[in-house]
């Protein structure tokens, strides 16, 4: 299961939704597309709004906070929680 906690300013995702076998399983794509493709959106915008590292899962801590870092970080919740009510074995969001 992808596990994905939600702090004030920090997001941790880790696991593996074994949806099906490695390179076949789509919940695993989507979140990581869903992820990956939030924190390029946002460094674009501003390098310096997010640090994130990927060791052993997905570490995002929010280090400025304006309109369109906030509008895509919220875009990328809403989009996790879509696959979760999609895929409720597989993904699960806590809020913290």
């Amino acid at each position: 299961m992808i596990k994905i906690e939600i702090n004030k300013d920090k997001i941790t995702i880790k696991g593996h939704a074994d949806y099906k076998e490695l390179g076949k399983d789509i919940v695993c794509a989507s979140v990581s597309s869903i992820v990956i493709t939030s924190i390029n959106g946002i460094l674009r915008i501003d390098s310096e709004a997010i640090d994130y590292n990927e060791d052993d899962g997905i570490y995002i801590e929010v280090k400025k906070q304006n309109d369109i870092v906030d509008k895509l970080i919220t875009n990328m919740i809403e989009l996790l929680e879509e696959l979760e009510k999609q895929y409720p074995k597989y993904v699960n969001i806590r809020r913290c």
